[in-house]
């Protein structure tokens, strides 16, 4: 039973950077892979990046490749996504979410993911 909560969004200019954390609430992350996911209104929910649970391997979507890099630290019990040169057009929203322990990242696909948070949303604007 693992139910995770998202942090760090707020307000960026264009240009920008912001670095979102994810926490468990309930249960711990050390032995997941986890994803983070980013949401515009109307549209659904995309997969953005995967780190295993021990950090080994990572996977980002094309869309944030060489902006985004995703991090952990277990003795922290967090996950980390750090979003560079961040643009209106990036959806606002971003979750996080889970895998069954010792997955791999090899997609980022929603159907594979749970304990999703209520998000933290990123609003780019001048």
């Amino acid at each position: 039973q693992l139910q995770l909560v998202e942090s760090g969004g707020g307000l960026v200019q264009p240009g920008g950077s912001l670095r979102l954390s994810c926490a468990a609430s309930a249960g711990t992350l050390n032995d997941r892979a986890i994803a983070w996911f980013r949401q515009a209104p109307g549209k659904e929910r995309e997969g953005v990046s995967c780190i295993t649970s021990r950090g080994t391997n990572t996977n980002y979507a094309d869309s944030v490749k060489g902006r985004f890099t995703i991090s952990r630290d277990n003795a922290k019990s967090t996950v980390y996504l750090q979003m560079n040169s961040l643009q209106p057009s990036d959806p606002s929203l971003s979750y996080c979410a889970s895998r069954l322990p010792d997955s791999v990242c090899d997609h980022i696909l929603r159907h594979d993911f749970g304990g999703w948070g209520q998000g933290t949303r990123v609003t780019v604007s001048s």
